[in-house]
């Protein structure tokens, strides 16, 4: 797939107020300071389109990206980030958890992982918690370009031995560096593929 033309649309707090048209939705989350925002940029090709910042948690609303005025790239806030105090935290969790469950536009959630780390009870839990709620995502492993392959390799295997514990099989799977762009074509030839499925009101 070849992204033309990417823009900001709309930022919301709730899941109620997003963009009413129907288009698919590819909704990226993660811990803080996992690589969400750079991720984006580097899959659209855009090097400003989702702000980074050097400081984790700086994403509190739900903010949508139309592509190609054909579909939607959403940045979630992220999640687990200790710092903020227990009302925001309970904020962005209703945020989020909105989202997740009221968005029937929402084909697929892209749920990234720092590939340096050993797999994190957060994590696990999070995904859990999306497969109790029958909610279809794929895992994006981040920042390969920081360790050796082998590390990644190890990482990711840790990940899915403990996955494989509670799922009978796992769900789809990249490895990405926002760096070199490795698994950017991987990840927009899934998008590409799932843009050809009917939404769930589409003939309506």
């Amino acid at each position: 797939m070849i992204v033309n033309q990417a823009r900001f649309a709309v930022s919301n707090s709730d899941w109620r107020k997003c963009p009413g048209d129907i288009k698919h939705e590819y909704a990226f989350i993660g811990r803080s300071n996992v690589g969400k925002s750079s991720l984006i940029n580097m899959l659209t090709s855009r090097k400003g389109l989702a702000m980074t910042s050097a400081t984790p948690g700086k994403t509190m609303l739900i903010n949508h990206f139309l592509i190609d005025d054909s579909w939607y790239v959403v940045d979630l806030p992220g999640y687990g980030y200790a710092r903020r105090s227990k009302a925001d935290r309970d904020r962005l969790e209703g945020i989020i958890k909105g989202y997740i469950l009221g968005r029937e536009q929402m084909t697929n959630l892209f749920v990234l992982i720092d590939s340096r780390h050993k797999p994190q009870k957060i994590d696990l839990e999070f995904m859990e918690w999306l497969g109790e709620n029958g909610i279809p995502f794929s895992i994006v492993f981040t920042k390969i370009d920081k360790q050796s392959v082998g590390a990644t390799d190890k990482n990711i295997a840790n990940y899915c031995t403990q996955l494989l514990e509670q799922w009978e099989e796992l769900p789809p799977i990249f490895k990405t560096s926002s760096t070199d762009g490795r698994g950017r074509t991987e990840i927009l030839d899934y998008i590409e593929q799932m843009n050809r499925l009917p939404l769930f009101d589409a003939e309506q």
